[in-house]
């Protein structure tokens, strides 16, 4: 018979972990609720060990079930405002989400939906349902709705929620917009420098092979270099698009994880962006979930699957320790030397006020000035630097490929005088 992990909570608000028999997962749900207690997450004990102990070909395949079951975040803001909506109006889980099936033009989240009010209708609480998709709510969205279930202020949650996400979209957004023509430079680079190899320098090789002349050393190490291309033009092709997979799995795997965000916080501006970024984020988070009611220790846990960068996520789960073990929480960021001395003045005026939650939104207004005062320094900056590579790039292979050129002139002029 299949055994699943449970964490519960009695009568009297004590949390409770351990194991149960049944022969399926509603099976186990309707053991527990019979019991009189309040159910907290349910998950079958081979996937809560297999998701402790993921290897590189999990890792792989959840990158690609998230791909594939992935919907746009606006669609979810959207969702998650509906139904705060509708909450506050008094209408059930069962007729919000009815509505919303009726209404969603998403056919990928339509579906979704649909398996949400069947879920329900089966007697799941609306955080269970929404954790069988991982794909669509992340730890911190179902962590919350479950806070909101527990206090009975599902409706406040859903809203702040709603908030939170149009601010992580807005990032998204400006993070993406400042970076989205560099990249398209580069690519377009790439592609330019591809086809002046493959196509135009060979045209100047059949023009120097006439004259039988000695071509200088860095025109014929350009000539090697687009004779490979040109024999191997779909060769190359394939070549970068395997880099482009080769660099993403790599990226999925902890020690890939660690280089690569170890380099992007030792690029000059791209570190204040992602720096700035991550601040916010852990402010707005931490203090939304201290706001709704989630132990610290348990906020700080969520806070961790949240962050986007190994060495801070690494710094999250010490300070986590640190505060289980009897530190304050402003202590405890300050031991770790990895979050900036605003925050951590910040977090112990909130910590000797009380209004730890109020104090984090001000340090995520703070940073959230910061990242978009970087952005725009970042904007201003990228053209010229664009067109300077361009140059630079282009330059360098016409100048080598008029050498020979400058050559024959030289020594046409030394051979009249």
């Amino acid at each position: 018979m299949p055994t699943f992990a449970y964490v519960v909570k009695d009568s009297k608000g004590n949390k409770h972990e351990g194991t149960i028999s049944a022969t399926s997962l509603d099976a186990a749900l309707n053991k527990l609720r019979e019991s009189g207690q309040t159910v907290i997450s349910v998950l079958d004990s081979k996937v809560a060990d297999s998701a402790r102990k993921r290897g590189l070909i999990d890792e792989i395949s959840l990158f690609i079930y998230k791909l594939r079951t992935h919907v746009p975040l606006g669609t979810l803001v959207f969702f998650t405002r509906q139904m705060a909506t509708m909450f506050s109006a008094g209408l059930t889980i069962e007729k919000a989400l009815n509505n919303l099936l009726y209404e969603e033009s998403n056919k990928k989240f339509k579906k979704v939906v649909a398996q949400l009010l069947n879920d329900v209708k089966k007697g799941f609480s609306l955080s269970d349902a929404m954790e069988r998709h991982p794909g669509v709510f992340t730890p911190l969205y179902i962590a919350l709705v479950r806070s909101g279930e527990i206090s009975g202020s599902l409706h406040g949650v859903l809203e702040e929620l709603s908030d939170y996400l149009e601010f992580i979209q807005d990032t998204k957004r400006k993070i993406l917009s400042a970076m989205s023509y560099p990249s398209f430079v580069v690519v377009v680079l790439t592609m330019l420098t591809i086809v002046l190899m493959a196509w135009v320098v060979p045209m100047f090789q059949n023009v120097y092979s006439k004259f039988n002349a000695q071509l200088p050393v860095p025109t014929q190490i350009l000539i090697h270099v687009s004779d490979v291309i040109s024999a191997n033009i779909i060769y190359t092709l394939i070549g970068l698009v395997f880099a482009a997979c080769a660099f993403i799995v790599i990226g999925l795997t902890e020690t890939g994880r660690k280089v690569v965000d170890r380099i992007k916080l030792n690029i000059p501006i791209i570190k204040n962006i992602i720096i700035n970024s991550l601040m916010s984020k852990f402010c707005r988070t931490f203090g939304m979930l201290l706001g709704a009611g989630v132990p610290v220790v348990d906020s700080m846990n969520l806070v961790y699957r949240v962050m986007d960068n190994v060495h801070y996520k690494r710094a999250v789960r010490e300070a986590t320790g640190l505060i289980r073990d009897g530190f304050s929480i402003a202590a405890s960021l300050k031991k770790t030397d990895a979050f900036p001395n605003t925050l951590i003045s910040l977090a112990a005026t909130g910590e000797e006020t009380g209004d730890m939650d109020k104090m984090l939104s001000k340090a995520a207004s703070f940073y959230d000035k910061q990242l978009e005062a970087v952005i725009t320094r970042l904007t201003s900056l990228i053209e010229p630097m664009l067109i300077v590579l361009i140059a630079i790039v282009i330059g360098t292979i016409v100048i080598i490929i008029y050498l020979p050129v400058f050559y024959m002139g030289f020594a046409f002029r030394k051979g009249i005088s």
